[in-house]
């Protein structure tokens, strides 16, 4: 707690009286949260590892900075977890308690834990409770990758890991504790939880958080103190469209969209920083956002297992596509398939990190966690991508899913859903490689159309991207969806297409 979060060693200090974080009513300050915590801390000092079912509330916040002051690890729930993908992460986590809100409704699986309720409206007032002197090596979070090759699993992350990748986020960015913080992700996942509640925490600053997402509630939020704004490129996107909206309809309809579009470029224009990541934003909706407000969307890569790699400076140059430089204490390579490491702006490959900012390893899993990693140390991402002469790195996509080998060219989707996006006629759109007797592999477009009743043709897409990049990077089959499968956190899920 000492290490991680210094402003809430104290509910009677110097910040007691400043707003630590708001969701929707509620708001508490630092003395509150870190009373509610310290009380909360003395009921599971005792157990081994806890539970924490993560809905996007004040409690949540309470009962992970309360597992954090206990020196307890926790262990964050989606609430939407399956039965048997939460049966997994109970058996391999083994936890001894679950902390829950007073009207959470819990599913059979947790019945046989130890319940222990959270409630930010009333909480214990107690006599300040020094935290727990941790190891900077000691497991703060384990956090649950998605399973795309087997069941989930338990990324242990250090106290130090967050340390180091919030500190980091703190010299790129400028990040104070005069910042307000606003988003609207899930608190189960490093996104939304590491960066977007013990973010701000750490710099004594304070988190306002949506709830539920809306354009509206963002243009309230940061018109009204906010400095900073988080999301993934779904909530980008939206952005984008209300920024974007065509003036059709009748007088009142018309009135009223634009009063949003114009109270939403306000604030983003005011805004300190807007933040993306999770996923690649497409260069489409960067523009857009971009000509509507006069402000860059800035990008940043990280993973559960590493935490963040790299990132846009806020004093540096945004470059929409690209996810920045390395952070301080991060060292980054790109490494070919032989294990060669490559170098030039021309080469494409598998990014290697290593540093402060790394995992622990997974839980229970010593096989996996020595497979992720090289003999000297390297954590092998399975993201391939490419540095520029400056050190920007972009990334082309997951290795598994998104390099395409076709006809001797290494072809990265990235580039291609771009170019997709910037036609007319597409929404959305994901790239894919499929098994050619030919080619080895051929690119695959899947197409959500502007107009479903009047998409544009495939030939016309196909010569499109061929027109933009290059004639072998041109989509060989083009299916047109009614929507692309997604994730909690935005991300297209593309082994589901070929599923499908």
């Amino acid at each position: 707690m000492t290490l991680l979060l210094p402003a809430l060693q104290s509910p009677t200090g110097p910040a007691a009286s400043r707003e630590a974080v708001r969701f929707g009513a509620l708001s508490l300050t630092y003395g509150e949260l870190a009373a509610a915590s310290t009380a909360l801390a003395a009921r599971i000092a005792d157990a081994g590892r806890v539970a924490v079912w993560a809905t996007p509330t004040a409690e949540t916040v309470i009962a992970v900075v309360a597992a954090l002051r206990a020196g307890v690890p926790a262990v964050p729930l989606n609430p939407r977890t399956g039965e048997a993908e939460l049966a997994h992460i109970l058996a391999d986590s083994e936890p001894t308690a679950v902390l829950a809100g007073p009207d959470d409704a819990l599913p059979p699986a947790l019945e046989k834990l130890r319940r222990v309720t959270v409630d930010a409206r009333a909480f214990e007032r107690t006599e300040d409770h020094p935290a727990v002197e941790a190891d900077p090596e000691a497991p703060a979070l384990i956090v649950y990758t998605s399973g795309t090759t087997g069941p989930p699993k338990g990324a242990v992350l250090p106290r130090r890991a967050i340390a180091a990748s919030l500190d980091a986020l703190e010299d790129a960015w400028g990040w104070t504790g005069d910042d307000v913080l606003v988003h609207a992700l899930p608190l189960f996942h490093v996104h939304g939880l590491i960066l977007g509640v013990l973010g701000p925490l750490r710099r004594g600053g304070s988190l306002r958080h949506l709830g539920k997402f809306s354009a509206e509630g963002v243009a309230r939020e940061l018109g009204s103190g906010g400095t900073m704004l988080f999301g993934v490129p779904t909530m980008y996107h939206r952005l984008a469209e209300v920024l974007d909206a065509s003036a059709d309809g009748g007088v009142r309809d018309t009135q009223t969209r634009d009063a949003e579009r114009d109270a939403l470029a306000a604030a983003l224009s005011g805004a300190r920083l807007l933040v993306s990541g999770s996923a690649a934003l497409p260069v489409h909706d960067h523009e857009r956002i971009a000509a509507a407000t006069g402000r860059r969307v800035i990008e940043r890569y990280g993973m559960t297992e590493t935490l963040m790699n790299t990132g846009i400076r806020a004093d540096g140059v945004p470059r929409p596509g690209t996810v920045g430089p390395p952070l301080a204490g991060v060292e980054l390579r790109l490494v070919e398939e032989d294990s060669t490491v490559l170098t030039g702006p021309e080469a494409i490959g598998e990014i290697q990190v290593r540093g402060p900012n790394l995992f622990s390893g997974y839980l229970n899993r010593p096989d996996a966690t020595a497979a992720a990693h090289t003999a000297d140390g390297w954590f092998r991402t399975g993201d391939v991508g490419t540095v520029d002469e400056d050190g920007y790195v972009t990334i082309v996509g997951r290795k598994a899913t998104d390099l395409i080998k076709s006809g001797g060219y290494k072809i990265g989707a990235g580039e291609i859903e771009n170019v997709l996006l910037g036609h007319p006629g597409v929404r959305e759109a994901a790239v894919t490689g499929e098994a050619d007797p030919d080619l080895g592999e051929r690119v695959v477009a899947w197409v959500v159309a502007t107009d479903p009743d009047s998409p544009p043709r495939a030939e016309e897409l196909a010569d499109h991207v061929a027109g933009q990049l290059a004639p072998h990077k041109r989509p060989r089959t083009v299916h047109f969806l009614d929507a692309l499968p997604r994730n909690d956190l935005g991300k297209i899920m593309k082994r589901s297409l070929h599923a499908g």
